[in-house]
């Protein structure tokens, strides 16, 4: 008797422990994202906390979509494709909800603009973006985009007759500038430093030139607002762990270890973005500032006709609660 009890037992056991780890997969809520500038270090959080175990942590399973950049992201997120949105510029954001899109401001992505600068290949005449003509073309991402609004801010700043061209994502501003179909390239960091240490191309001017920037909370992150009514927290939780994955990523080498692994950036380009472009309270998801100046830049593109109320702002952003 004893001997067939001890065996059921262990069986017991098993199927218990089998069922604990079930439920726990299950307990896992999963959530869809749509990450715009692949390979960049403020919109790795995602990729990044996925991979090193912290979403789990906090019980949710990432599915990670990449996009072209922000206006597909806002488009997806629209449509239900996805559950948030990663990196789209705020005005572009503030706007789509001004036009009843189903969205809503859930966190930033970067706040200042240290990040973003403007190039020319090394044998370019300009020097500096002062030299720029009423033929010189400079490059932005989508319209209502951040680097949309930057390059309009620096055209302004130092009071040239540029003209800014859409060109799409950095990998395609880039060939289009090394193949001279545009003046001005746009990258944010730490994207193609390697070619500036390599004396392939020359920074000639940073967004955060452009007066009001740096205060200017530039990429949010977005939630379908469907999605955010019915799981509000399970939204709170993506950005407890979303936060905790950016203190992680300035403290832990581990974190450089599994970004040069992602984005294939070396070490040095990863730190120096750190050390010059990217500061660790600009990724600070909970902190959105500096709308005022967005929603007159979002005028000024006719994105807006007219600032949102303060009402409509409360609407429209709808972060959690910095947790304890």
């Amino acid at each position: 008797m004893t001997g067939i009890a001890r065996p059921l037992r262990v069986f017991a056991v098993t199927v218990v422990a089998a069922l604990s780890t079930i439920a726990s997969v299950q307990a896992e809520d999963a959530l869809r994202l749509g990450v715009g500038g692949r390979g960049n270090w403020d919109t790795a959080p995602a990729i990044l906390g996925q991979k090193a175990g912290i979403f789990k942590k906090h019980g949710l399973s990432l599915d990670i979509l990449f996009t072209a950049g922000g206006g597909e992201t806002i488009q997806v997120a629209i449509s239900g494709a996805v559950d948030i949105g990663v990196a789209v510029g705020t005005g572009a954001a503030l706007a789509a909800f001004a036009k009843g899109a189903p969205v809503r401001i859930i966190g930033s992505v970067t706040t200042g603009s240290r990040d973003v600068y403007y190039y020319v290949r090394t044998a370019s005449p300009l020097k500096s973006l002062k030299d720029a003509t009423d033929k010189t073309t400079v490059a932005y991402s989508t319209t209502g985009s951040s680097t949309n609004v930057f390059a309009l801010g620096l055209i302004k700043a130092y009071g040239v007759p540029a003209k800014v061209s859409r060109t799409g994502d950095p990998q395609s501003t880039l060939t289009q500038v090394m193949s001279g179909q545009i003046d001005v390239g746009y990258a944010t960091a730490p994207f193609a430093l390697n070619k500036v240490e390599a004396g392939e191309l020359r920074i000639i001017a940073n967004a955060s030139e452009a007066p009001g920037t740096q205060e200017q909370t530039a990429r949010v992150l977005l939630a379908n607002a469907s999605k955010l009514e019915k799981d509000r927290a399970v939204i709170a939780r993506f950005m407890q762990a979303y936060s905790e994955v950016v203190d992680w990523m300035y403290s832990d080498p581990a974190a450089l270890t599994a970004y040069r692994e992602y984005s294939g950036i070396a070490e040095t380009i990863a730190k120096r973005t750190m050390a010059d472009f990217l500061s660790k309270d600009m990724l600070d998801p909970y902190s959105i500032g500096g709308l005022d100046a967005v929603m007159n830049d979002a005028i000024a593109m006719k994105l807006l006709q007219a600032p949102l109320t303060k009402a409509q702002l409360d609407e429209a952003i709808q972060v959690p609660a910095r947790a304890k």
